[in-house]
């Protein structure tokens, strides 16, 4: 027992272990395999830096290549710069030229500043929106035809106001301009086949009528025809006959006998000849403007009183003065006072589109 106790049983793990070969240098195969996994770590840092390396390297060449581009582009942008500023100096000069010019062209159209105040003031109390435009200038197109049509009888401008005016709201291309432009083809139409009074060209014919006035020849206005040279008395004969020749010479002078086709021609002193001329002219004149005034009853007592003037007082056997009978003829029979549509349905179109807008947006 006392054996025992003096020497203990080692473990069963220690003549294992003491059982292993041991290399040489004192050291155990186990230390080998635990210092193995060194290796793979450092290759793999190694390959960590190659990659931070690489990475670096790559990245500082894309900045250097930033860098270029960017101080290219900076160039650039310097040279635009150069060139904007030197084209604002030229676009300076080129407006102190154009300042010069617009002085000189104020100076010209000073004229007509008034009227231009006018417009501008028109302008800025209408609406802003294109299609109050569009209507207010339809409005001053169908206006103005209006009156050419109502005070000249002019049924084609009446007609081109409303073709114009037409055409704007199909150009607009707006839907709800359709029921407009049905009311504008409507007063088209019946224009069309209105008949056609030419009060322009009748106004001209008696312009002409006018200024060939003092052309037309009187009954009396011929020029006395030179007197025949009295023949010369011989010198041979006694004094008493070459006094007797020229006595007789002068007294054929004194007297002349003329035979009249129109023993009704009326006589009037030659002084008179400018006040008849005068009046016929007035008279003409006041015939004008009843044809423009569409006055059918003056238009015609006017070239009728004409028409007696020229034939009592003039030469009806000169062309021209058959001429001028013949127009004044033709005048008198020509219609004056034709009954023509009027337009009053499109302004009334327009007006009420306008009136109904300008509810909606309030």
């Amino acid at each position: 027992m006392n054996e025992s106790k003096a020497e203990p049983v080692p473990p069963a793990a220690e003549p294992m272990a003491a059982e292993q070969p041991e290399e040489p240098g004192g050291r155990s195969g186990r230390e080998p395999r635990s210092g193995a996994w060194h290796l793979p770590v450092l290759l793999v840092l190694l390959a960590a830096i190659a990659a931070i390396a690489w990475q670096w390297y790559d990245t500082r060449n894309r900045i250097d290549a930033i860098r270029t581009e960017l101080g290219q582009r900076l160039r650039s942008n310097d040279n635009t710069a150069e060139e904007s500023r030197i084209l604002a100096k030229q676009a300076q000069e080129a407006a102190r030229e154009a300042q010069g010019k617009l002085s000189v062209l104020e100076n010209k159209i000073a004229e007509s500043q008034s009227q231009q105040m006018a417009l501008e003031t028109l302008y800025q109390e209408l609406s802003r929106s294109r299609d109050e435009w569009a209507l207010a200038e339809i409005e001053q197109m169908l206006t103005l035809a209006s009156q050419q049509l109502q005070l000249a009888g002019n049924v084609q401008a009446a007609l081109l106001g409303l073709r114009t005016a037409e055409g704007r709201l199909a150009r607009s291309g707006r839907p709800q301009f359709g029921a407009l432009r049905r009311v504008l083809n409507r007063d088209i139409e019946r224009l069309k086949a209105a008949p056609s009074v030419d009060i322009t060209g009748m106004a001209l014919r008696l312009d002409q009528l006018v200024a060939g006035v003092d052309s037309l020849p009187l009954h009396f206005d011929e020029r006395t025809q030179a007197a025949a040279t009295p023949a010369r008395t011989d010198a041979a004969n006694p004094i008493w006959v070459r006094v007797l020749a020229e006595v007789w010479n002068e007294m054929k002078q004194l007297v002349r006998i003329r035979i009249m086709d129109e023993p009704d021609a009326a006589l009037l002193a030659p002084a008179q000849s400018y006040f008849l001329r005068q009046n016929l002219q007035l008279r003409l004149l006041d015939a004008r403007q009843a044809l423009l005034a569409r006055d059918p009853v003056r238009f015609r007592a006017d070239l009728e009183i004409a028409r007696k003037w020229i034939a009592r007082y003039y030469d009806t056997r000169a062309k021209n003065t058959a001429a001028a009978l013949t127009s004044l003829k033709q005048l008198a029979a020509g219609s004056v006072n034709v009954e023509l549509p009027s337009i009053d349905d499109s302004l009334a179109a327009v007006r009420n589109f306008k009136v109904s807008r300008e509810k909606a947006q309030r």
